[in-house]
């Protein structure tokens, strides 16, 4: 990795991952000033809280401002039954961030779904569009035939610059200055630097969101700077490139490894057969070997750091043109399923008189 080495940093969309990139301090084990991060488990929905301020954007490379993720396999395992808890917990957490926000019950909402609807990977925005709680015509054509509960919600998919020819953000600030909305919820694509977290991650944030950033091709971003109105967004990865699911494939390669020499050591499990011993359990950092045991077996690479080896994995693949954006083959499924948990979950936050499924009043 010398002078005319590749420039290689570490593309997230993530919060969540961008701070896992942060070294803690190793006496008190806390992050960098200006970064405070918070979890906790609801549902058997992993819930992580990160708040950026100024003295911490350049450092993870994210503007200041609230962000929580969900995490959950319920997408990728197609259980439905926690798709309706998911939907319930997003609603919750966009409750809070309308509260940090001091966006009310009656305030008026757009709803943008940012994608392209003839890319799979692209189309959730799109497609949660079809799903949302329309109201803002009936408020205004029919207000007797409105309940106590709703408020007025307007949505529309503005499409991408290489279909339309015109600025996402322009599209969407002509419609914000003709129907006057009072915050903005905004959905889009990301894309994230590990294979778990593909169609099972969920981000909310309050610090806007760049149109197209899920396959790297950043437009203008929609923002409260940008658009004068508070904008929240709600991102899910689900595209990563070829660099990330090289590393970790590695670290699995080697983790598999490091569990079978810790097993055959521990002689409650000599004589399991290795496929019940491995199964659907997942593999853990725990798993991966030492230093000296990871050079036996992969050299050099082996004793790389992470950084390390996805600036070498990016240095070989990047010139060949094969840093290709990846996708799970059973995309089509995934983005359907996670564009209705979406809308469930943000018409349950819209509309009050919508009970989200298993929803829980909000408490940190």
């Amino acid at each position: 990795m010398g002078e005319n080495s590749i420039d290689f940093t570490v593309r997230t969309d993530l919060a969540v991952e961008a701070k896992e990139m942060v070294v803690k301090d190793e006496k008190t084990n806390q992050y960098p000033a200006g970064i405070e991060v918070e979890e906790k488990k609801v549902n058997d929905i992993n819930v992580t809280y990160v708040t950026i301020d100024e003295a911490a954007e350049e450092q993870l490379g994210k503007k200041p401002g609230n962000y929580v993720t969900l995490e959950s396999k319920a997408i990728r395992n197609q259980d439905t039954q926690m798709q309706k808890k998911l939907a319930g917990v997003l609603a919750d957490e966009l409750g809070y961030l309308f509260e940090l926000n001091n966006i009310k019950p009656n305030q008026e909402c757009l709803v943008v779904g940012l994608g392209n609807h003839n890319v799979t990977p692209d189309a959730l925005g799109p497609l949660a569009m079809e799903k949302i709680m329309v109201t803002t015509h009936l408020f205004k054509l029919r207000p007797e035939t409105v309940s106590e509960g709703y408020r007025p919600v307007s949505a529309i998919t503005p499409g991408v610059m290489g279909v339309t020819g015109v600025e996402t953000s322009d599209v969407i600030l002509g419609i914000i200055e003709k129907t006057k909305p009072d915050f903005v919820i905004a959905i889009d694509a990301l894309a994230s630097r590990s294979i778990d977290r593909i169609n099972a991650t969920i981000q909310l944030s309050d610090a806007g969101i760049h149109p197209g950033s899920g396959v790297g091709n950043k437009r203008k971003e929609l923002s409260k700077d940008t658009l004068d109105i508070p904008v929240i967004a709600v991102g899910v990865p689900t595209v990563v490139d070829a660099v990330t699911i090289t590393s970790d494939t590695i670290d699995y390669l080697l983790k598999h490894l490091g569990r079978e020499w810790r097993e055959k050591d521990d002689p409650s499990k000599s004589l399991t057969p290795a496929s019940m011993t491995f199964g659907e359990r997942e593999l853990r950092e725990e798993d991966l070997p030492g230093e000296e045991q990871r050079r036996a077996i992969l050299g050099m690479v082996g004793g790389l750091q992470e950084q390390e080896k996805r600036q070498l994995i990016g240095e070989v693949l990047k010139p060949l043109g094969h840093n290709l954006m990846v996708t799970p083959k059973e995309v089509d499924g995934f983005i359907k399923d996670m564009a209705h948990t979406l809308a469930a979950g943000i018409n349950g936050a819209l509309h009050q008189s919508v009970e989200g499924e298993d929803s829980q009043s909000f408490t940190r």
